[in-house]
This record gives C-alpha cells, structure tokens and sequence, in this order.
C-alpha cells in the first residue's frame, strides 16, 4: 500500500488525433501534464486568440481549471502526435505539490498570466478606451476621489503616485492638492506601520489601488473586501471578497501595477504575504498552493464564460447564456424538467449584461414569451433547465454559422 505521502500518478496514452480532453465534460475530476508528444486545445467558440498560443509540448499541462474549479470543460485537448500524459486527480494535488512545489508554481504563474489576459480582453470590449496599469495613472485616481470628495481615498492615491512618480508633471499640483485636503483625512491610515504578515485595515481604507505597483497578495482573516475599477469616470464595483478569498496575486507574480483597487468593507484583518517568501510559503503550505490554483481556477472559469458572454451577438442569447452561466456556477445538474429559481430579477439581468433599460426590458419580454421562463415574486423561475440550455446553444450555433458565411464571403 502506498504511504499517505507518496503520489501514485496514472500514465496514459493517446493517438495522434484523438481526444484527451472533451469540452463540456461534466465530471473533469482530473488535469494532464504533458509527458511526450504535442496537444492542440481547441475551443467550439475561440472567444479569443490567446498570446500563449494553443499549442503544448512536454512539460506543459492542461484541464487544470475545470479539474480544480469543479466545473464542466471549457475547452478540449486534441494530439497532435502520439502522446503520453501523466494523469493528476483532484484529491492528489496537494500532495503532488508538496513534493514538486515547481509545479504549482508553474501553474499559479500561467495561470495569473491568463487571468489578467483575459481581465483585459473583457475590460477592452466592455468598457471603451480603458487605458493599460501605469502608476501614473494614480494622480487620475487621487482626482477622481477628490471630486466626489473621498478625500482619505484621494490623499492614498496621491501619496503613490508622488512615491513611484516623483518627477512626472503633476507632482507640484499634486503637494498642493495634498496640503489643501489634509485637514481632512484620517491621519492614522497613514501614519500606522503595519509589520510583519498581519495587516490591519478600518471600514473604508484602501488596501491597494490600481495602477499600484504590487508587492503582496492578501488573504482575507476577518471582514471583507471591495474590488473596484475606475471605468469611463464611474467607479465600478467588481467583487466583495469575504473571509478566507485571496485577491492581489497577480500583481506580485507578473510585476505588474494592480489593475483594480481593493478597499477595507468593514473592519478587516489579513494576511499579507511578499514575493520573496510566496514560494517558500507554497511548498511548506500545500494547501496555500491549493487554495489559490482553485480560486484562480473559478476565477478564469468565469472570465471565459464572461468574455464568450459579451461575445454573443444576439442580447437576447446574451441573456440565456448569462442565466446558464449562472446554474452552472452554482453546480446545479441540468435534468429534464427540472426547475430553478434565480436569486434576482429582470432588472439585475439587464445590468449584468450591461445593455439600456429601455433595450433591456424589450428583450426581457420577449424572454418571457417563451412559456418555460416565469417571474415568481420578481425573481425568474426557469421550470426546465435543459430549455435553458437549448437555447443558449441555438444562439450560438447561429454566431458559428455567421462565422463561418463571413469567411466564405472573404475568401470568394
């Protein structure tokens, strides 16, 4: 018998175009490190071309995120050559990377790299002329919170920006602005000389702001988080995080500003953790490592079903796909006949997928003209699932076939 410490991998072979990974798989209990040969991964919907590129070779790994995250496939892997995979359970991970804490290391970084892409391709068609992380960019967030008169939220952002840009143009204007609002912000949040990984925040203080170089990545002990982007002149709220979330990892892996802000809901108290001691931490705490490939697992399963959301044509399908992506979160088994009701109604729908409310509540009646979509106490009630779902892959079997017309029509 194995000892509790020792990892049994199962070693798996496949033919040059077969399939080792099926999107849509519904039990992907498993993930693949490469070990000879090459894997293709493809998509049903590329929603977009990744930088990386969708080629493997020996070493690499894939079906990580559906694995870890407990959700269906979102892609699926073809070889290329014959080839051979070492097979990872999900219940083995932990062990896996106490012994080769490379490994996690090597997943949390690519993982953190496609995160942030995909961060970026929803920002650039949601939200129109977002600009890249600079800090910078920090005298525009201090202004911001200066005009709606966050004046502790302004004075952090101008403090950063006159620490890592303290000869760009506006640091005169920027003192200035400082004197003026001193009298009236909490000299204590920064004053106080916070040590050591512990980390104490009061109700409404910034822990980060975006365009702010990063040197931690959090987790939270106690309260709650707020995420938010400045978008377009409007502050965004994109996430409350609650005890026990991480957030902030990905500034620390890839050397890049923070692309949003995070700020104290409540008292909060975290644990801070540097990238100097972040590797050392994973392989003496495998369940760090784990806990943080797991959330950033959800976390990249719900960008790609967001961006292959904003990329349907149809608003209508857009709806559909949202609701779906939403059973699908939650893990509920699609079954014939059976029911479900949604926590929210048809005006949160229209805002989540960002249309007018005029436009929105247009389609939302055309939405209920069919029979097997209701609203019970102004929640929808969706009294089949497997309707759900056929419409959501009518709408895109339509974008497919459009696809494939406008290529045609280019090519003759």
């Amino acid at each position: 018998m194995a000892k509790a410490n020792q990892v049994q991998l199962s070693i798996m072979h496949f033919k040059k175009n077969s399939y080792v990974n099926v999107e849509g798989k519904q039990d992907a209990g498993r993930f693949y490190i490469l070990r000879e040969g090459q894997v293709q991964i493809v998509k049903e919907a590329e929603v977009v071309e990744e930088d990386t590129g969708n080629i493997l070779y020996p070493g690499d790994f894939f079906g990580v995120v559906s694995c870890m995250s407990n959700h269906p496939s979102i892609e699926a892997a073809k070889a290329l050559k014959d080839v051979t995979v070492i097979c990872v359970y999900r219940d083995q991970f932990g062990i896996l990377i106490q012994k080769y804490s490379p490994v996690a290391m090597k997943i949390i970084t690519s993982f953190s790299h496609k995160l942030r892409y995909f961060d970026s391709a929803i920002t650039r068609l949601s939200f129109k002329g977002n600009i890249e992380e600079n800090p910078k960019y920090l005298y525009n967030i201090g202004d911001y919170y200066l005009k709606k008169k966050q004046f502790n939220h302004a004075f952090y952002a101008f403090k950063k920006y006159i620490q890592y840009c303290p000869n760009d143009q506006n640091v005169a204007q920027t003192k200035h602005l400082m004197v003026k609002i001193q009298p009236y912000i909490k000299e204590d949040q920064f004053t106080k000389n916070q040590k050591g990984f512990n980390r104490h925040f009061k109700d409404n203080e910034i822990v980060f702001s975006e365009h702010e170089p990063g040197h931690e990545l959090h987790i939270i002990q106690k309260g709650k988080i707020k995420i938010t982007k400045i978008v377009d002149n409007n502050e965004v709220l994109l996430a409350v995080l609650k005890p026990g979330d991480i957030f902030g990892e990905m500034a620390i892996l890839e050397n890049k500003p923070r692309n949003a802000t995070a700020i104290s809901f409540d008292e909060s108290e975290l644990l801070a953790i540097s990238k100097s001691n972040f590797e050392v931490m994973v392989k003496a705490n495998p369940q760090l490592g784990t806990k943080l490939i797991t959330l950033l697992s959800e976390r990249i399963w719900k960008a790609y079903r967001q961006l292959a959301n904003i990329l349907i044509s149809n608003p209508l399908g857009r709806m559909f796909d949202m609701l779906l992506t939403v059973v699908e979160e939650n893990r509920i088994p699609i079954i014939h006949n059976t029911s479900y009701s949604f926590e929210f109604g048809p005006d949160e729908l229209i805002k989540m997928v960002g249309l007018t409310v005029d436009k929105g509540n247009l389609l939302i009646q055309k939405l209920f003209e069919n029979k097997k979509f209701q609203l019970e106490d102004n929640k929808i009630v969706v009294t089949n699932l497997e309707e759900l779902l056929k419409q959501v892959e009518f709408y895109k079997k339509m974008d497919i076939l459009d696809r494939k017309r406008q290529k045609l029509t280019r090519s003759s």
